[in-house]
């Protein structure tokens, strides 16, 4: 699907670079003085949500909340905040009316198809989080927004899980899709970090890195990498939204070919490490049970492509990635500054494991 670049003509654009956690060093051409939009987005208080609400709320848009007010209810309390749940009880949407919805937590294509139901006639664009995982297997290189997406033999299931959550999220995209068929826009971000993160799969690197060591690299130096920080992603899409685009868009980063060797390099450096890299060869770690850590995994088979997916559309309408370095920094910044608790790494390797796996490395090697 071809995406719409120009249904809006800019009034007048500048170059912002704006600090914080809403925009960060996200170099991206903006309307000075945006018309203002109704925003509602569902979820909006966990992850990626704050981030697009801290952007459209700077641009000067307002933002309404639909969530179930579990997940730190006390994030936005200037905001107004609807209480309902996906799955069946969205009778506080009935109506209201938004210029646009944003639909983050959705992987389950009933819960849109019951939210786009819902919403018909009632906001003017349909924007759903998606992501590059519908190219499950990634087969090829240079991955376009018209690649083959998966599929599953039971689309009515609600299993999520690794096999899955591709082909759901292939399906939920067709459901906005059918219900905002001139009026949608489907984004499609690879992985997603930065401080915040709950799963910790970039977070892993600047916190080993720091603690200093031998450090276990997975792979080879030359593997590609790409990842998109939450708060570019966030503001990307209130851009999108204010330019009106539709249509179908990967969002990858960075612009320039990242290298699992230049990740782990730049993130030691930037945190300031004096950790020293072994790199452990992927036939290896297989041998030893580990067919992935954090989100590398060797770029071959079925994940020949996962690293390699084409951002051209979503570069040419003006997303700008910030510096890894500032990510590093930054999540190592808010990691350390969590609970003990939060601080139980969910990804990577614990010190013991990885200290068993250099051993044998050695040994075997």
């Amino acid at each position: 699907m071809t995406t719409d670049l120009s249904r809006r003509t800019f009034l007048q654009v500048t170059t912002v670079a704006v600090g914080g956690l809403a925009l960060g060093a996200c170099q991206t051409f903006y309307r000075q003085t945006p018309a203002p939009l109704r925003i509602l987005i569902l979820g909006g208080t966990s992850f990626i949500g704050p981030h697009q609400v801290r952007a459209a709320v700077a641009r000067g848009h307002e933002v309404t909340l639909f969530n179930r007010g579990i997940t730190n209810p006390d994030l936005f309390p200037e905001l107004e905040t609807l209480i309902g749940d996906r799955d069946g009880d969205l009778g506080a949407l009935a109506g209201r009316e938004w210029d646009v919805v944003i639909d983050n937590p959705a992987n389950i294509p009933r819960w849109v198809r019951l939210s786009a139901e819902a919403l018909s006639g009632s906001v003017g664009k349909y924007v759903f989080v998606s992501s590059t995982g519908v190219y499950v297997p990634y087969l090829t290189t240079d991955i376009r927004e018209d690649a083959p997406v998966d599929t599953i033999e039971d689309p009515e299931t609600e299993v999520v899980d690794g096999r899955t959550f591709g082909a759901l999220k292939a399906l939920a995209e067709d459901e906005a899709r059918g219900a905002f068929p001139d009026s949608h826009l489907i984004v499609r971000p690879t992985y997603i970090i930065g401080p915040g993160d709950p799963t910790d799969r970039y977070t892993y690197w600047p916190v080993r890195l720091a603690r200093g060591g031998e450090v276990l690299a997975p792979g080879d130096p030359g593997d590609p990498m790409q990842h998109v920080d939450a708060r570019d992603l966030g503001a990307f899409m209130i851009k999108a939204v204010e330019d009106d685009l539709s249509g179908t868009m990967n969002v990858v980063g960075p612009r320039d070919p990242l290298t699992m060797g230049s990740l782990l390099e730049r993130t030691r450096a930037a945190v300031g490490s004096d950790a020293t890299l072994t790199w452990v060869d992927a036939a290896f770690l297989r041998e030893h049970g580990l067919s992935a850590l954090t989100y590398w995994t060797e770029p071959a088979g079925d994940y020949l492509g996962m690293m390699r997916v084409n951002g051209d559309k979503a570069f040419a309408a003006g997303f700008g990635p910030r510096p890894l370095e500032q990510t590093a920094r930054e999540t190592l910044e808010w990691f350390n500054a969590q609970d003990a608790e939060r601080q139980e790494l969910r990804s990577g390797l614990e010190p013991e494991r990885e200290a068993e796996l250099l051993a044998a490395f050695r040994r075997e090697g």
